[in-house]
């Protein structure tokens, strides 16, 4: 059972409740995990309208209390919401409003974004949604830099996930931070879901495929790039690739990704080293290798650098969870990262 100083993470219900994303938090927040020690989560769950709240489908939905748990809360969770154009109530955004102003972390599934957007917790933040929404939740919110071809934004206190099956992957980077990467992973298997692969610094991951008008100009580059990591790319042959000046093809990486070409390089390869990491037992010389770092000890730095131990730390770490990596040099790697969710 968890102790009364472990992390309470309440989660909002409301009518109409979208239940895959109310579901991602109960999964990872909200079950007993006896397996991970006595910290683990306090879970509830606070209602918005009285009386019995009636979920997508017609399930009902039985809360702990009322919004007066939001001022208790350490961890919020909007798990969607009615609808982008939807008003949010007053109470709702004085709640949240409070619970920013006291530092609590406070978290949006998939639409959840438009809540936050109306409490205004997102001016000047960058942000991300549904791929169907980022359009209106820009063009609603001018003041919030929308980013619509990524996973997840975490930025200080507040954390915004794309569609529903992102939400999980948001869910595991907030349980890799409070616990570590070893927990992250164990509720990844029991989820049996891939473990998810944080940005690290840079607080956001790409998806393959972006899906904005710049990003089909630039998605055949992205592509390319992560076909061939393993070699050196300069900034005016990826420009070239993509057809544009140097100067225009950063702005246009910028807008679409948010970091810059190297970055987003660096992202990528540690991504990749991850894979080989957790999949096979290639020497760390030879991942370097293969993900374009050149050699150990630049593969080193970057892994303490962005996750805070090294190669071998990390293969150990996720080893012990997992079980031991296949034997066959060279298995076949995924992507970090999954096809844009639905």
């Amino acid at each position: 059972m968890p102790i009364a100083t472990s992390p309470l993470v309440v989660a909002l219900a409301y009518d109409g409740l979208c239940t895959f994303e109310f579901g991602v938090a109960v999964e990872v927040f909200g079950l007993s995990r006896p397996e991970l020690g006595p910290d683990w989560y306090r879970f509830a769950v606070a209602a918005l309208d009285a009386g019995p709240l009636r979920a997508v489908g017609g399930i009902r939905v039985e809360a702990d209390g009322g919004l007066d748990l939001l001022d208790q809360a350490d961890i919020l969770v909007i798990p969607g919401w009615r609808g982008a154009r939807e008003p949010v109530p007053d109470d709702l955004i004085a709640a949240l409003r409070r619970a920013d102003d006291r530092g609590a972390r406070i978290l949006s599934i998939c639409s959840g974004a438009f809540v936050l957007a109306a409490a205004g917790l997102l001016n000047g933040r960058r942000a991300t949604t549904h791929w169907r929404y980022a359009a209106t939740l820009g063009e609603l919110y001018p003041d919030i830099r929308v980013m619509p071809d990524v996973l997840y934004v975490d930025e200080d206190n507040i954390l915004t996930s794309a569609g529903s099956t992102a939400g999980i992957d948001l869910c595991l980077h907030l349980v890799r931070r409070d616990f570590g990467p070893e927990a992250a992973n164990s509720v990844a298997r029991r989820l049996v879901v891939q473990p998810h692969r944080e940005g690290g610094q840079a607080q956001f991951i790409e998806t393959p495929v972006p899906i904005s008008r710049e990003g089909a100009r630039l998605a055949p580059l992205l592509d390319h790039l992560r076909e061939k990591l393993a070699e050196e790319h300069s900034l005016s042959g990826m420009a070239s690739r993509a057809g544009m000046s140097v100067r225009t093809f950063l702005r246009r990486f910028q807008s679409l990704t948010g970091t810059t070409p190297g970055d987003w390089l660096l992202t990528e390869r540690l991504g990749r080293a991850r894979d080989l990491l957790e999949t096979s037992s290639l020497p760390v010389e030879e991942v370097a290798t293969l993900t374009g770092f050149g050699s150990a000890a630049t593969l080193r730095h970057h892994f303490r650098r962005r996750l805070g131990l090294s190669p071998a730390n990390y293969r150990e770490r996720f080893r012990r969870v997992t079980g031991p990596a296949p034997k066959k040099k060279g298995a076949a790697v995924a992507d970090h990262a999954p096809p844009h969710d639905l």
